[in-house]
């Protein structure tokens, strides 16, 4: 007799119900009594603090792949900035982006485009990764970080408190649109990458995957869109490699190795 044993992915219910809940919290925005302009202008500048300077130019571009070196006192910050975007903590999310890299568009890549967009964009997070178990190996030069460390443990207890200072703040519109709808747009912004920009757009160059760059990508988030020059060059720095390939964290690179904030940039070769 053969036994048949199932291989499908059983959900991460953890996740899921979180998720849920961050959405429908983001709801409460179309409550009337829970707009202001001021609360928008909170969620627009989180917006940018967690997912340009957090996600992107700290989680991504400085500590996954290391393309350029700062003081520590900075990429302990960029690297609180990206905790507050509330996607995990920094230990998992860089541990899970370097695989994805490794495996790209594989079966062992945790957002394997080849699955379909909804698979890639965020279906995968709503499952239980076989990858998770593979994050300590790719996280050595962090892993033992005490910054780090807290960072990982305490990254909802964390988004808390600042729940806890916006309420204090400006009311519980604040809390709605700097919380619940800001977390809800840098989730699906930071999504795209994994999802449109494997499916949408032109390529540059072989990369062997099937990354795209995708411009209205980029322009959510802050030039991580030209995903097929990154995919094809993953230690540069600047992503946008064309002069009409806007990339606004490379421009804020710029200007830290401009202040002595930002050495040792690594570029893409001149000529491709």
């Amino acid at each position: 007799m053969t036994i048949v044993t199932s291989t499908k992915p059983q959900i991460n219910w953890v996740n899921t119900l979180f998720f849920i809940g961050l959405h429908i919290g983001a709801l409460f925005a179309f409550v009337p009594s829970n707009f202001s302009w001021q609360a928008v202008g909170v969620a627009f500048l989180l917006y940018w603090v967690t997912g340009g300077l957090g996600i992107t130019l700290g989680f991504h571009r400085l500590v996954t792949h290391r393309s350029f070196v700062t003081p520590k006192w900075l990429e302990y910050l960029l690297v609180f900035f990206g905790t507050l975007a509330c996607q995990g903590g920094p230990i998992e999310w860089i541990g899970t982006h370097r695989i994805h890299h490794l495996h790209s568009d594989t079966d062992p890549d945790p957002h394997d485009s080849n699955k379909g967009f909804w698979w890639s964009h965020m279906g995968w997070l709503i499952y239980h990764s076989p990858s998770h178990a593979e994050i300590p190996r790719f996280t050595k030069d962090i892993a033992e970080d005490p910054v780090y460390q807290f960072l990982q443990k305490n990254f909802i207890f964390i988004q808390v408190a600042l729940g806890s200072l916006l309420l204090l703040l400006g009311g519980w519109s604040f809390v709605v649109w700097g919380i619940f709808v800001r977390i809800v747009w840098v989730y699906h912004c930071t999504w795209l990458v994994n999802s449109a920009t494997h499916k949408f757009g032109y390529r540059s160059h072989d990369a062997g995957d099937r990354s795209t760059n995708c411009w209205w990508v980029a322009l959510l988030v802050f030039g991580e869109g030209w995903h097929n020059n990154h995919h094809a060059f993953q230690y540069s720095a600047r992503h946008g490699l064309q002069w009409w390939e806007i990339d606004l964290t490379w421009m804020t690179i710029q200007l830290l190795q401009a202040l002595g904030l930002a050495t040792n940039v690594k570029l893409a070769p001149t000529k491709q």
